[in-house]
C-alpha cells in the first residue's frame, strides 16, 4: 500500500492571502490589479501648457465670441449675428471657402503624390530626412515674409515677371492684378499647404505593412489589386483627414492675405480686420465677434471630423 510522503510545513499563510491565491488560480477569475498612486508631478508638469492654452487660446476665443452678442455700449443684441446673413458677409465666407477648398485639394493631392514618391526610400535615408526637415520649416513659413517673397518674384515688378516680359514678351498680369486678389492667394497658400500634407500623410503611408503586400502577392494579386482593395481603403481616412486639416489651415490664415490684399475685405479674416479698424463700419466693431463666431463654428465642425478620421486611421496603425 502506497503512503503519501510527509511535506514539511511552511510558514503560515494568512487567510486573506490564501483566498486571493485561490481566486487567482480559479479559471476565469481575474487577478486584482494593484492600484498605483499618481503623484502631483504629471499635473504640475502640464500646468505651464494649460496656462498657455488658457491665456492665449481660451480667453481670446471667449472674448471674441461673446463680443458678438453685445453692442459697443455693452447691451445684449442679436443684430451682429443677423449680419452674418448679409450678402457681403456671405460672399466673403464664400470666397474663404473657395480658396480653402482649392488650396486644400491641391495641397493634399500634390503632397500625397510626393509621399508616394518618397515611400520607396528608407526612412533613414538622406533624402527622406532632408524632405522632412524642409517640410517642417516650409509648413510654418507664412505671413508677411511669404507675401514679400511672392511679390519680389512674381509681383508686378518681380524678378520672374520682368524676365518673362523682357525675354519672352509674356505679361502674366495682362488679365489683371490677380496676385493681389483672392486668386492670388492660391500659390502662396500652396507653398505651405504641400509641406503640411507631407508631414501629415507620410506617417500613414509608412504604416502600410510589408506583410500586406506579401499576402497580396501570395494570393496572386497584382499591384493594382493591392491599392484598390487594401492601400486606398486604408489610406482614405488619413488622406481625408489631411485634406480637412489643410482646409482649416487655409480658412484661418490671415497674415499672408493681409500683406497681399491691401484693399477690400475679400475673405473672412480680412473682413474681421475691417470691422475692427475700418472707418466705414464705425460703431460696428462687435461685428468682428460675430464673424469670429462663424469661423469658430466652421473650425469646430472641421476638427470634429478630423479627429474622427484620425481615430479611424490609428486603428490599423497599432
Amino acid at each position: 500500500m502506497r503512503t503519501s510522503a510527509s511535506v514539511p510545513a511552511g510558514p503560515a499563510v494568512p487567510a486573506a492571502e490564501s483566498s486571493r491565491g485561490v481566486a487567482a488560480a480559479t479559471p476565469g477569475s481575474a487577478a486584482p490589479v494593484p492600484r498605483r498612486r499618481r503623484g502631483a508631478g504629471p499635473i504640475l508638469g502640464l500646468a505651464p501648457f494649460a496656462l498657455y492654452i488658457l491665456l492665449f487660446l481660451v480667453v481670446p476665443t471667449v472674448i471674441a465670441v461673446f463680443s458678438g452678442f453685445f453692442t459697443s455700449t455693452g447691451a445684449f443684441t442679436l443684430d451682429n449675428l443677423a449680419a452674418l446673413g448679409d450678402p457681403v458677409v456671405l460672399e466673403t465666407f464664400g470666397s474663404s471657402f473657395w480658396v480653402s477648398l482649392v488650396t486644400a485639394a491641391g495641397g493634399a493631392l500634390i503632397g500625397a503624390l510626393a509621399c508616394l514618391a518618397l515611400a520607396s526610400f528608407p526612412a533613414e535615408s538622406r533624402l527622406r530626412t532632408f524632405v522632412d526637415a524642409v517640410s517642417g520649416v516650409l509648413a510654418q513659413f507664412g505671413g508677411v515674409m511669404l507675401a514679400f517673397a511672392f511679390i519680389a518674384t512674381i509681383g508686378t515688378q518681380g524678378l520672374i515677371t520682368v524676365a518673362l516680359r523682357d525675354v519672352f514678351g509674356l505679361d502674366i498680369f495682362a488679365g489683371g492684378m490677380w496676385l493681389y486678389q483672392v486668386p492670388g492667394l492660391i500659390l502662396p497658400y500652396l507653398y505651405f499647404q504641400v509641406p503640411l500634407m507631407i508631414l501629415t500623410f507620410m506617417p500613414a503611408l509608412s504604416g502600410l505593412k510589408a506583410s500586406w503586400v506579401e499576402a497580396n502577392a501570395t494570393l496572386g494579386g497584382t499591384s493594382l489589386n493591392f491599392w484598390r482593395r487594401v492601400g486606398i481603403p486604408v489610406l482614405a481616412p488619413a488622406f481625408a483627414g489631411g485634406f480637412l486639416l489643410l482646409f482649416a489651415n487655409a480658412f484661418s490664415a490671415y497674415a499672408t492675405a493681409a500683406a497681399l490684399i491691401s484693399q477690400g475685405a475679400q475673405i473672412v479674416p480680412l473682413q474681421i480686420r475691417a470691422a475692427l479698424i475700418s472707418d466705414t463700419v464705425l460703431g460696428r466693431e462687435n461685428l468682428a465677434g460675430a464673424l469670429a463666431f462663424g469661423m469658430i463654428i466652421v473650425m469646430i465642425v472641421l476638427m470634429i471630423a478630423y479627429s474622427a478620421l484620425q481615430a479611424r486611421t490609428q486603428r490599423w496603425q497599432r
